[in-house]
Order: C-alpha cells, then sequence, then structure tokens
C-alpha cells in the first residue's frame, strides 16, 4: 500500500502511525509558478525545476533529481494493492490532488485501488488547517474512512487541472458552472484562486492586498505576519515561503509597496532565516491599499498564475471582486 501526503509534516507523522503502508512526501508547491498545460513530462519538469530554483534557491541538479524521483514513484502505483491520496480543503491541496487525479485519470488502474482522504475540519480542532497539524492517533482514525475514488472524481480532476494550467483562465469559470460536487472542496479553491488575480480595484490580488493590511494593523514581523495571514486565510494553505516570495515581489517593484528588511542570507529560503524579516509601507504602498493607486499600472507586471502568464504593462486578466468575475483587458 501507497500512501501520498501533501509534504512532510503529514507524511513523517503517518510513518510513527499504525497506518499500515509506503508512506510518500509529495514535495511540491503547484499553487505557485508557471504550470502550463500542452507540455510533455520532461518539458513540464524541466519549467518546474527551473521556477523551484529561481524562487526557492534549490539546487537545479537536486531538483531535478527529486522531481524525477516524484515521477517514478508514480509510475510504480501498479506494484501496489492500493493508493491513498491523503489531500485536504485549501488551494494548495486542491491544485496538488487534482494533478495528481488527472494523471492517474491516463494511466490503467489495472489491480490497484485508488483512494483518497480529504477534510476540511477534525473533530475537537475549532481551527483545522490541514492534516499535517494532527497527531498519530488523529490522523490513523482518517484512515478507515478513506473512500474509493470515483471515475466521476477522475474525470473531474482531469478537467480542473486543465482549466489550471489552461492560458485562458475563463475556463475555469467554465467549470465552476458545471456540478463540481464530485469534489466538494474544488470550487471554493478555485474560486480562490481566481482572487489571486490583480483586482479592478488597485492591481494586487487577494494575497498581496491582505498582507499589507495586516502590516498596516502592526504585523510588521513575518514572525507575527505569517501565522496571522494563516489565521484570516486558512483556505490557501499557503507555507512561509509561499507568503514570503508574494511579499518579496511587492518590495522588489520598480515602485515598491514595501520596505523589506530581510533576515534571509543567501539564495535559499530558510524558515528560520525568514522569520527574522520586517516590512514597513511605503506612500505608494498605503496608495494601493487605498485604492488611490494601481500597482500593475505603476509597475507592469510579470506572474505566473497556473497556467496564466500575465506580463507587460497591463494585466491581460483582472479580479472583480464586486461582479465576482474576470474580465479581460483588451
Amino acid at each position: 500500500m501507497l500512501h501520498i501526503h501533501n509534504g512532510d509534516s503529514a507524511a513523517g507523522t503517518a510513518r510513527k502511525s499504525d497506518i499500515p503502508g509506503e508512506h510518500f512526501a509529495w514535495r511540491e508547491a503547484l499553487v505557485c509558478g508557471p504550470v502550463p498545460g500542452g507540455l510533455t513530462a520532461e518539458e513540464f519538469r524541466r519549467v518546474r525545476a527551473s521556477h523551484l530554483v529561481e524562487a526557492y534557491g534549490a539546487n537545479l541538479e537536486k531538483t531535478e533529481q527529486e522531481l524525477r524521483g516524484q515521477e517514478e514513484v508514480l509510475a510504480r502505483f501498479n506494484d501496489h494493492e492500493e493508493v491513498v491520496l491523503w489531500f485536504e480543503h485549501d488551494l494548495f491541496c486542491q491544485i496538488q490532488l487534482i494533478y495528481l487525479l488527472d494523471w492517474f485519470s491516463r494511466h490503467e488502474p489495472g489491480q490497484t485501488k485508488l483512494s483518497l482522504v480529504s477534510i476540511g475540519e477534525f473533530p475537537g480542532l475549532e481551527n483545522f488547517h490541514g492534516l499535517g497539524e494532527l497527531n498519530e492517533e488523529q490522523l490513523a482514525s482518517l484512515f478507515p474512512q478513506r473512500q474509493i475514488i470515483t471515475g466521476a472524481q477522475l474525470q473531474l480532476g482531469s478537467k480542473a487541472w486543465a482549466a489550471y494550467s489552461s492560458s485562458n483562465p475563463k475556463e475555469i469559470e467554465s467549470l465552476l458552472e458545471a456540478d463540481s460536487s464530485p469534489l466538494p472542496f474544488l470550487r471554493e479553491a478555485l474560486v480562490r484562486h481566481l482572487r489571486r488575480f490583480p483586482s479592478t480595484e488597485n492591481g494586487l490580488g487577494k494575497i498581496g492586498s491582505v498582507s499589507l493590511d495586516l502590516i498596516a494593523k502592526s504585523h510588521r514581523n513575518f514572525r507575527s505576519l505569517f501565522p496571522a495571514f494563516s489565521r484570516r486565510e486558512p483556505e490557501y494553505g499557503f507555507g512561509d515561503a509561499q507568503l514570503y516570495l508574494e511579499l518579496k515581489r511587492l518590495a522588489d517593484a520598480e515602485t515598491p509597496l514595501l520596505k523589506m528588511r530581510s533576515g534571509v542570507d543567501g539564495a535559499a529560503l530558510d524558515s528560520a532565516q525568514m522569520l527574522l524579516t520586517s516590512f514597513e509601507i511605503t506612500k505608494p504602498g498605503k496608495a494601493v491599499l487605498a485604492g488611490e493607486q494601481d500597482f500593475v499600472v505603476t509597475n507592469g507586471i510579470d506572474q505566473w498564475l497556473g497556467g496564466v502568464h500575465l506580463e507587460g504593462s497591463e494585466a491581460e486578466w483582472r479580479w472583480d471582486e464586486l461582479a465576482q468575475e474576470l474580465l479581460v483587458r483588451l
């Protein structure tokens, strides 16, 4: 039996529990960076490796090796009687999940059963964030509750991945109009994704706007900012590195919204060093937060959101919060 967990935390806990089988940590962050559709597996691996190296300061050779290793684990899935996917409700996990469902939809399962553990809450935990916060006994209690993955789930996962990796984000909106009940957390996760597009109000996506607001409300150190963001926007499921990179994007802009006193020494992102970083909102940052200036108009944009590459002096797509839809800028 093979278990695929989102990251090392849950996988490490599962290994210490009495859950039988091999526990594999899926180490990717498909919620960030380029995920263009229509590529071969090798081409996609190269795109992702390049992004991970640039964004996180990872070693290229090691990153490519780890990504190839993940592919090899998937390729051997028929060696197991059952493969269990463990992914919770937030955007981060749902994107990982639809990628894997798409992969399995294109491979013959043979005699191997596919099953899923996917939850949005846990009894006794008022503010449930994810499987990684559960202890061994709590995690093991979910194992008997796993459900066989249906054809409808594989089909929906494949459609969702195609929409997420498409260069036309309207495909996501079209998907949202259809029945998404086979994957009950998918619809809200994809709406959260669309809210990351630059808003029509100030050119910032949801992540940037919330971060600026929290910094303005005294969370000027990453040590307090990250947990404050996680409490306010738990449905994104961002780790510290994903939030840090968004803040760095705002600070590195030609007209920066933040002054950043970085605690990171070197190219590689380190959690302990990130905690030492402090931020101060600039005058343009305050103007953008108030809706008096537009971040994209001032700075242009070069940002990947799923399969969409926003670049140039204006964002091709903008999120209209009032209308709850994407608008195209011609």
